[in-house]
C-alpha cells in the first residue's frame, strides 16, 4: 500500500472538512463531548481534532480552570479551530501539530475525546493502546464511529468514479483504503464494544445516532476531498475534475449520505 493509501488527511482539505462541520462532524461530536461528561476543570485530550468540532464545546465545558489539547496530523485543520476557539474568546486550548499516537504531554488527562479520528490512526490497536495510557487512572474515553451502512453507496460510488476514469492502475484503484477498512472493524455496535473491551476499558457503552444529510454537488465532492478517501483521489487537477464528474453524475440531484454513527465510552482501570 502505497503512502498515498493510507488512513491521513491532506492540509489541502482543511476548507473542504469545514464545509460539512454543520451538518455532520457539529452534531456528531456534540455527542461525543456530551458522552465524555466533561467537568469544569478537566484536562482533555482531543485526538485528531480536525477543525474543532470537538474542541470547541470540551473547553466551553472545561471552563477557564480546565484545558483542552488539540492533536492533529493537519497543520491547516487545527489553524481553522483555533480561529474558532479565538473568536469565542476560550483561551484554555492548545493546538498541538503531531500525530497523536506519539504525544507526550506533561501531564496526564482526565478525558480522550475523538470524533472519527479513531480511522486516522496508523495502527488502530497499537496507536490506541498507546493514547489510553496518557489518561488518569479512572479516566474516560468518549468517540465516534461510523454504524454500519453509513457512508453507503457514497464510497462505492466514489470509487466506481475513480475507475471509470482511468486515473489509477486497476490494481491500485481496487486497493481498499486503510480508511475503509477502519470502518469496518469498528461496525455495528458489538464489534465496537468488543474493540473497546479488548483495549482494557470498563464500563463500556455503545450507542446509536442515527443521522441523514442531503449532499448538493460541492458537498458530495467536500466529502471526497476532505475523508479518508482523499488518498485514493489523482493529484492531477484535470483528472480530478474527471472523477468529480463521474461521482456528481453518479450521484444525482436527490443524494441522501447516510451518516449514521455509534457514540461509545469506556472508562480505565484504578491502576492505569
Amino acid at each position: 500500500m502505497t503512502a498515498r493509501h493510507a488512513a491521513t488527511l491532506p492540509d489541502d482539505g482543511a476548507e473542504d472538512y469545514d464545509l460539512l462541520a454543520p451538518a455532520v462532524w457539529n452534531p456528531v461530536s456534540n455527542a461525543v463531548v456530551a458522552a465524555a461528561d466533561i467537568l469544569v476543570g478537566e484536562r482533555i485530550l482531543d485526538v485528531h481534532a480536525g477543525t474543532g468540532s470537538g474542541t470547541v464545546p470540551a473547553a466551553q465545558l472545561a471552563g477557564p480552570g480546565g484545558h483542552v489539547d488539540a492533536v492533529g496530523r493537519s497543520a491547516a485543520m487545527l489553524g481553522l479551530a483555533k480561529a474558532k476557539t479565538e473568536a469565542l474568546g476560550l483561551r484554555n486550548v492548545s493546538f498541538i501539530h503531531s500525530d497523536p499516537a506519539g504525544w507526550n504531554p506533561a501531564e496526564k488527562y482526565d478525558a480522550v475525546i475523538s470524533s472519527y479520528g479513531v480511522f486516522l490512526l496508523h495502527d488502530m490497536d497499537a496507536d490506541m493502546d498507546r493514547i489510553l495510557t496518557l489518561l488518569r487512572p479512572g479516566g474516560r474515553i468518549a468517540l465516534s464511529a461510523w454504524d454500519q451502512g453509513a457512508l453507503t453507496p457514497f464510497g462505492d460510488l466514489l470509487l466506481e468514479a475513480i475507475r471509470s476514469t482511468g486515473v489509477h492502475p486497476s490494481a491500485e484503484a481496487a486497493t481498499v483504503p486503510v480508511f475503509v477498512e477502519n470502518c469496518r472493524r469498528l461496525a455495528p455496535e458489538e464489534r465496537l464494544q468488543e474493540w473497546l473491551l479488548a483495549r482494557g476499558l470498563s464500563d463500556v457503552g455503545v450507542e446509536k445516532l442515527g443521522l441523514t444529510v442531503p449532499l448538493e454537488a460541492d458537498h458530495a465532492w467536500s466529502l471526497a476531498l476532505a475523508s479518508g478517501y482523499r488518498g485514493l483521489l489523482p493529484e492531477e487537477p484535470e483528472a480530478l475534475q474527471r472523477v468529480r464528474a463521474a461521482l456528481v453524475d453518479s450521484l444525482g440531484d436527490d443524494f441522501v449520505l447516510s451518516a449514521d454513527s455509534l457514540i461509545a465510552v469506556g472508562t480505565v482501570g484504578p491502576d492505569a
